[in-house]
C-alpha cells in the first residue's frame, strides 16, 4: 500500500500520519474476531486426551525409574563380574546409550506428527516403547549367554530411546492443543503427574520386591518382573490413544490448508517448513532456548528421581530400601501438589513458577545434600524434600510452557528435536557424569555443584523467555472452555478502541 510514492506498509510513522490509512492497515492485520474463529473445547475429550498422554508418560518413566533403581542389579546381571564400580558405570553407560538415539527419534517422529497428525505417531511410540521394555525382561544374563547379554540389552535400550524421542514432545503438544488457553497449565501438569506416578510405581515395586525377597532372588529372576509389567501397561495405553480424536489445533490447521487453491499451496509450504532443515533454519533461536530450559530441568529430574537412590546406596552406604522409601515419600508429596502448581502457573504465569524452581536448585542444592549426608530418618527426607519442592515447580509448569514456544505447524517436530537433543546431551548422561565426577574429584558434593551450574543456566533462560500463560498457542485460534467464554471474548474485542 503506497501513498505519495512511498511504501507506508513498511513505514509505521507514515501510517500514523494518515488516520484512515492507519485504521485500514490495522483492520487488515488484526481482523475482527468471530465466534467461528474460537475453539470451544470438549471437557470430556480433553480429559481423555490427558489420560492417554499421561499414561504413556507414566510408562516411560516407570521404565527409567526401574532401570535406575535396579542399576546395581543390572550391572551384576548383564556385565562381567569384577569391580563393582566398573559394573555400575557400565550399567549407567547402557542407561545413557538410549539417549543417544532420542534426538534421531525426535527428528523422525516429530516432523511425522506435524504432517500426519499427533494421534497416530503417539500410538506408534507407545507400542514401540512397550515392546522395548518388555523385551529387556526376557534377555538372558551374562552368565548364560556371555557377550550377547549386554548386546541385546543395549539393542532394546536403543529401541526404547528411539521411540521415546517422539513421546514427550507429542504428549505435551497433544495436551497443550486440547486444553483451553486459561487452563493449559492445569491440564499440562497431569503429564508430569504421570511422570511422578511412573517413578512412584517403579520405586514402590522395587521396595516390595526388596522387602519380600533376598538380594540373591532379585539378582536371579525377580528383577525381570517390573520390566514384564510394561507389556500389559503398553496395551492399555495403546487402546486409550487409539480412541482419541486428533487435536483441535491440528484439525484447524488441516481445514485451513484445504479450503482454497491458495491454501493448498500454503499446505505444501507448511509441509516443507516442517522438514528438519527448515525447522533448524526458522526456529534455531527458540530451539537454543528450549535446549537450555530442558537441560537445566532434566538435570534436576535425573539427579533427584533417577540418580539419588544409587547415590544414597553406593556413595553414602545407605540401605537400599531405606533410601527408596525416603524418596518414595517425597514423590508422593510432589504428586499431591503438582496439579496445584499447574493451576498457579495459569493464574500468575509460567515464568514466576519456573524461576522459583530454578532458584530453588541454585540456592538449596548444597544445603540439601549436606542434610542428606548427615543421614538418619529426618535429615535424609528433609534434604530430598527441599529438592523435590524445587523440582515440582518446574515439573508442574514445563509441560505447558514448552509447547507454547513453537508455532502449530512445526510444534511437534521442533519440540521433539529441542527436547531430545537437550535430554540426550544433559539429562540421560547425568547419572554417568555425576558418578564419574565423584570418582574423579573425590567429593560427595559433586551432585550439588552440578545441579547449581545447571540451575544458573536455567535462571538465565527463564529470564529471557516470553510469558505465554492464558494466551492462544502461536498459529492456533483462541481456545476456551465454554460457549459463554467464546461469546464474552468476541464481545470484549468488539468494544476495544479501534485506534
Amino acid at each position: 500500500m503506497a501513498v505519495g510514492g512511498h511504501d507506508h506498509e513498511a513505514d509505521p510513522a507514515a501510517i500514523r500520519r494518515h488516520p484512515a490509512l492507519f485504521r485500514a492497515v490495522r483492520r487488515r492485520r488484526n481482523p475482527p474476531l468471530r465466534r467461528t474463529d474460537i475453539t470451544v473445547t470438549d471437557e470430556a475429550a480433553v480429559r481423555r486426551a490427558v489420560k492417554a498422554a499421561a499414561l504413556g508418560n507414566a510408562m516411560e518413566w516407570f521404565d527409567f525409574g526401574i532401570y535406575s533403581y535396579l542399576a546395581v542389579t543390572i550391572g551384576h546381571v548383564f556385565f562381567p563380574s569384577g569391580n563393582d564400580t566398573v559394573q555400575l558405570l557400565s550399567s549407567f553407560a547402557t542407561f545413557a546409550v538410549s539417549f543417544l538415539v532420542r534426538p534421531i527419534g525426535g527428528m523422525v517422529f516429530g516432523p511425522m506428527g506435524d504432517k500426519i497428525g499427533r494421534k497416530r505417531v503417539l500410538a506408534l511410540t507407545m507400542i514401540m516403547m512397550a515392546i522395548g521394555t518388555f523385551a529387556i525382561g526376557l534377555v538372558p544374563s551374562y552368565a548364560s549367554i556371555g557377550f550377547w547379554s549386554p548386546t541385546l540389552l543395549i539393542f532394546f535400550r536403543l529401541v526404547q530411546g528411539f521411540s521415546t524421542g517422539g513421546e514427550y514432545g507429542g504428549a505435551s503438544t497433544f495436551i497443550a492443543e486440547y486444553a483451553p488457553d486459561k487452563r493449559r497449565g492445569w491440564y499440562g501438569s497431569f503429564l508430569e503427574f504421570g511422570t511422578l506416578s511412573g517413578y512412584v510405581g517403579a520405586s514402590g515395586l522395587v521396595v516390595i520386591l526388596s522387602a519380600l525377597l533376598s538380594q540373591g532372588q532379585i539378582d536371579s529372576w525377580a528383577w525381570r518382573i517390573p520390566f514384564l509389567v510394561a507389556g500389559p501397561l503398553g496395551l492399555v495405553g495403546l487402546y486409550l490413544r487409539l480412541r482419541l480424536d486428533e487435536t483441535p489445533a491440528f484439525q484447524n490447521l488441516e481445514e485451513r490448508s484445504t479450503h482454497t487453491v491458495a491454501d493448498a499451496a500454503n499446505k505444501v509450504e507448511t509441509t516443507t517448513k516442517s522438514e528438519l532443515a527448515d525447522i533448524f533454519r526458522t526456529q534455531w533461536r527458540t530451539l537454543i532456548l528450549c535446549i537450555c530450559l530442558v537441560g537445566a530441568y532434566n538435570i534436576a529430574v535425573y539427579l533427584l528421581l533417577t540418580y539419588m537412590p544409587t547415590y544414597l546406596t553406593d556413595e553414602l552406604h545407605y540401605g537400599t530400601v531405606d533410601g527408596l522409601v525416603a524418596l518414595l515419600c517425597v514423590m508422593v508429596v510432589m504428586i499431591l501438589v503438582i496439579n496445584q502448581v499447574g493451576r498457579l502457573s495459569d493464574r500468575f504465569g509460567r515464568k514466576p513458577l519456573l524461576m522459583a524452581g530454578m532458584l530453588g536448585f541454585l540456592v538449596l542444592s548444597a544445603p540439601s545434600l549436606l542434610l542428606i549426608r548427615l543421614g538418619g530418618p529426618v535429615a535424609v527426607p528433609a534434604g530430598l524434600l527441599l529438592l523435590g519442592l524445587s523440582l515440582v515447580c518446574l515439573q508442574g509448569t514445563m509441560s505447558a510452557a514448552l509447547p507454547a514456544l513453537f508455532p502449530t505447524q512445526v510444534r511437534y517436530g521442533s519440540l521433539s528435536i529441542g527436547y531430545n537433543l537437550s535430554v540426550s546431551l544433559f539429562g540421560g548422561t547425568t547419572p554417568l557424569v555425576v558418578t564419574a565426577l565423584i570418582s574423579w574429584a573425590g567429593t560427595n558434593m559433586m551432585p550439588a555443584y552440578f545441579a547449581m551450574a545447571a540451575a544458573l543456566v536455567g535462571v538465565v533462560s527463564v529470564a529471557i523467555m516470553k510469558e505465554t500463560a492464558q494466551q492462544p498457542l502461536d498459529g492456533s485460534p483462541p481456545a476456551v472452555g465454554t460457549p459463554e467464554e467464546a461469546a464474552e471474548m468476541v464481545e470484549s474485542q468488539a468494544h476495544e478502541p479501534k485506534f
